[in-house]
């Protein structure tokens, strides 16, 4: 619960930038927002059922009296609403139907001229670049039937950093409307791919959630794999063969500057960040056997979790770090297992069919559910399933879908899609989709060349 009084001091970006949030409105109305910020608003969305219609909401650009404040004001309001609109329960209201200017709502909004054109929630605000040359973003979120403030906050930071304003803008107003937390301010990391099916050049690529900001990572001269952000969304590590060699990397996002976990003999597969962010969990294959290895990040020094002749990959840690799980054709097909965090007490949790097979299990951020790729009689499908595995439910299906990862918030689910290659080595195009928890709103996540393999980044530090 946010206080009108308190001031939040934000550490750094990842791209070095500053911000400042405060909490409340501007002086002179915070005690007038009081009772609306001491409790929730009576308006909520209920994101745990299917089928939820997109609540409207009016999202009014930032008044200003300045020309830069004006345009800055302007970009903003569009990226909330685009973030607002991409999660499917907001309804973003057309600005051609307002009835009142921004300049008009500075202290308080006429609420009938808003239920006019049903919007239930207005967000309103105003920006200006200050004298020192920061940028100050206001604003406030109204429950328009209750005629209550539901939320407001103020920004201060480098005129630069506008973007990452409007997704903390977007998450503050996804909070309030929901009760789960956001998950606009965040990134993610995948392998880009181009060229031909047959000899495909794979980079290493990071982007903002909504597809802004990208850039390389890699070059492309070596085979990248599997990225994973570390728990502070400061660090990626990944697999690159090098000279035909695996070896895990770490990369650091705000130097640039990387280096090698290891060079092991023999396959590497899937390295993952543990949740306090000390140690790298992944597989090995030695001597003709793969098992679940963990690596100590200080010392370097490796820990044997599995020991069985089968093949046991794709480890990923639950939250707390009390468990691991992991698939492994140890009951003579692939299927997912849990264990405790030291390797004791294997237990199996896939049971659908004897002719399913099951694979890239990750750990929602939650904890409360474990999602996979599941393959039966020819067709891919992302599903999801508590950790006892019980309640399996299959959120999409196709030739080829796979690698699912977890936005921060625990209800929103990232993956690829790859078509079938043609015989002369056309097709086979590899695309990133995202789709909620209900197996609602499926949305392609446009990418300048083709990708595969995404992770999503916690939220990132204010």
């Amino acid at each position: 619960m946010k206080n009108n009084n308190n001031e939040r001091e934000a550490a750094r970006f990842t791209r070095r930038e500053s911000l400042k949030v405060v909490s409340g409105a501007v002086a002179g109305m915070a005690i007038a927002a009081t009772p609306a910020l001491a409790q929730r608003g009576p308006l909520r969305i209920d994101i745990t059922r299917g089928n939820v219609d997109p609540l409207p909401i009016a999202v009014t650009d930032l008044y200003s009296d300045s020309l830069d404040g004006t345009r800055v004001g302007a970009n903003i309001t569009r990226v909330v609403a685009a973030d607002l609109a991409r999660s499917g329960l907001f309804r973003p209201l057309p600005a051609q139907t307002f009835l009142q200017r921004p300049q008009d709502m500075t202290l308080r909004p006429r609420f009938a001229d808003w239920r006019v054109i049903t919007a239930q929630c207005l967000v309103t605000g105003r920006a200006s670049v200050e004298q020192d040359g920061r940028l100050r973003v206001e604003f406030r979120l109204w429950d328009v039937f209750a005629e209550q403030q539901m939320s407001g906050l103020v920004y201060t930071s480098t005129p630069d950093a506008w973007r990452r304003i409007a997704h903390k803008m977007a998450d503050e107003i996804y909070e309030r409307v929901t009760g789960e937390s956001g998950y606009f301010d965040t990134r993610i990391v995948y392998v880009s791919e181009s060229g031909n099916a047959r000899n495909r050049i794979k980079r290493l690529a990071i982007m903002d959630q909504d597809g802004e900001g990208h850039k390389f990572l890699t070059d492309g001269s070596n085979l990248v794999l599997t990225p994973r952000f570390s728990p502070t969304a400061q660090e990626i590590t990944y697999l690159a063969y090098v000279n035909e060699r695996p070896r895990v990397y770490i990369y650091n996002i705000d130097t640039g500057q990387q280096e090698v976990l290891g060079d092991f003999p023999g396959m590497t597969f899937a390295p993952r960040f543990s949740p306090d962010g000390r140690r790298v969990i992944m597989s090995l294959a030695q001597s003709g056997n793969t098992d679940i290895y963990t690596m100590d990040l200080q010392t370097r020094e490796r820990r044997q979790l599995t020991n069985s002749p089968a093949i046991e990959t794709s480890p990923s840690y639950s939250p707390d770090g009390r468990q691991v799980t992991f698939n492994s054709d140890r009951s003579g097909g692939q299927q997912l297992y849990v264990m405790n965090g030291d390797g004791g007490d294997a237990r199996r949790i896939s049971f659908a069919n004897n002719s399913a097979r099951y694979g890239t299990p990750v750990w929602s951020p939650r904890g409360d559910l474990i999602a996979f790729t599941k393959i039966d009689q020819g067709t891919f499908y992302i599903g999801v399933m508590r950790p006892d595995g019980s309640g399996e439910r299959l959120l999409t299906e196709s030739f080829l879908v796979e690698g699912p990862t977890w936005a921060p918030n625990g209800r929103v689910l990232m993956f690829y899609r790859q078509g079938r290659m043609n015989d002369d080595g056309t097709g086979g195009e590899a695309q990133l989709w995202s789709i909620d928890l209900t197996g609602q709103n499926e949305r392609l996540v446009v990418t300048p060349a083709l990708g595969s393999d995404p992770a999503w980044s916690p939220l990132l530090t204010p």
